[in-house]
């Protein structure tokens, strides 16, 4: 069922968008460099699953990974099709906006005061929040509309 609901079938049965006649949109700069963007950020995720595995004790460690790797695989997801022109970024786009936010307040509600809490804070407001509002403007509006201008 949900390979149902993900691909849409069509009039006769095919997927959505598959098959000979199926044309590429060329992709916007706009919608590229937000792609890009999120890329970026599910790439940078990458290197810190390994810091977290390897500095944090077993039991944070496995939370703190957990919730960084489906963080970097929507953010992956989405950006990936966003490039592709793939109307299905919508979905991973909102997990990751959920996700970000749900790493913003954990952080800023486990951080020890001092230097640690200032580091959380600084995440949140410089890297997690203003992403987590893109996804969020993604997963809504869909990106930018057909025939804007864009640059």
């Amino acid at each position: 069922m949900a390979l149902i609901a993900a691909h849409p079938a069509t009039a006769d049965g095919r997927c959505a968008g598959a098959g000979p006649d199926a044309v590429a949109k060329p992709v916007s700069g706009s919608r590229r460099r937000r792609g890009r963007v999120l890329v970026g950020a599910g790439l940078i995720l990458l290197p810190w699953l390994g810091y977290l595995a390897g500095t944090l004790p077993t039991a944070e460690a496995a939370a703190w990974v957990t919730l960084d790797a489906l963080e970097a695989a929507a953010l992956l997801t989405a950006g990936t099709r966003l490039l592709h022109t793939d109307p299905r970024h919508r979905a991973p786009a909102a997990a990751a906006a959920t996700l970000l936010v749900a790493d913003a307040c954990m952080d800023l509600a486990t951080a020890a005061p001092g230097a640690e809490l200032a580091t959380a804070v600084a995440m949140a407001v410089l890297a997690e929040l203003p992403l987590a509002a893109l996804c969020l403007t993604l997963a809504v509006t869909g990106g930018p509309r057909p025939g804007s201008r864009e640059k």
